[in-house]
């Protein structure tokens, strides 16, 4: 009887902490959707699902929501293909391999916050090496974190940047498993190299992209504050503001908690949705080996 129940008593301090940090916070968010709170919290009105439609008439709301669905689309196909582009060039026995490697793999070991700040140095229109070498090679300058729509583009590049090392790992490991006879077959046969790649190779290894396209778009929706935050701050105008950063605004800048809840439970049910339909025709192009 002891040895049946072990099991479960070793997992009481973990399903504490999922219920302590992850259900009742939940379950609070969806409560407080349906209230408006004053500014203090110490008092709530009801007003059902008042709130909800107040976000389908928000235009700044549907702006944020525009621009997530942009930066994480485009960041997420963008940074799987070149991953799995620069994996392949990195699987290659050349010299100083390893060192290429390492250097590519550097920026996954900085946080959200250190790339931003990074990247808000860099594109400095002042002291920016971005500008600096622009206007050497270009004679041009551009304000990229303070005008439409370059503020997109940095911040785009930016997660792309940061992003692209995790997926490298992954696709790099997926590749090196491959057998070496199903490639030496593909010549034998004549494949060009094109037909290795996109025929064969990426193929093989749909199940590492399968799982890296859901880590990608939850990180580039739900990581991506710290990014807008140290960069842009949602600016100019709201331009670059997702939906992550809205949730923040109203929830902490502006002490509008019950809005900020509804745009929880709205994202929380986006991300649901997407990661259902994903699951549902997205693994029918997966190949297990």
């Amino acid at each position: 009887m002891r040895r049946k129940l072990l099991p479960y008593l070793l997992l009481i301090p973990t399903y504490l902490v999922i219920v302590i940090f992850i259900y009742l916070p939940a379950y609070d968010s969806f409560y407080s959707s349906f209230f408006k709170v004053s500014v203090f919290g110490n008092r709530r009105i009801f007003i059902g699902f008042q709130n909800y439609l107040s976000l389908l008439s928000d235009k700044d709301y549907l702006m944020a929501v525009n621009f997530t669905l942009v930066y994480t689309t485009t960041t997420v196909i963008v940074s799987i293909f070149l991953s799995f582009f620069l994996a392949l060039l990195l699987d290659q026995e050349v010299p100083g391999s390893r060192i290429y490697r390492t250097l590519i793999f550097a920026p996954y070991a900085v946080s959200h916050a250190v790339a931003g700040a990074l990247w808000g140095f860099l594109l400095n229109p002042v002291v920016g090496h971005v500008n600096y070498l622009m206007r050497i090679f270009f004679g041009i300058q551009t304000q990229w974190l303070t005008t439409r729509p370059f503020a997109a583009y940095s911040l785009i590049f930016a997660s792309i940047w940061k992003t692209l090392p995790f997926n490298i790992i992954f696709y790099l490991a997926a590749l090196q498993s491959i057998s070496s006879e199903v490639i030496e077959a593909s010549i034998i046969d004549g494949a060009n190299s094109w037909t290795r790649v996109w025929k064969i190779l990426f193929p093989l290894v749909s199940p590492i992209t399968f799982y890296l396209v859901i880590m990608s778009v939850i990180s580039s929706t739900f990581q991506s504050f710290a990014i807008i935050d140290v960069m842009t701050k949602g600016g100019p105008g709201g331009y670059t503001t997702n939906m992550i950063y809205k949730l923040f605004m109203d929830g902490f800048r502006f002490q509008k908690t019950g809005l900020a809840s509804a745009e929880n439970v709205v994202l929380f049910a986006a991300m649901m949705i997407v990661t259902i339909i994903y699951f549902v025709y997205g693994q029918r192009r997966v190949h297990y080996q």
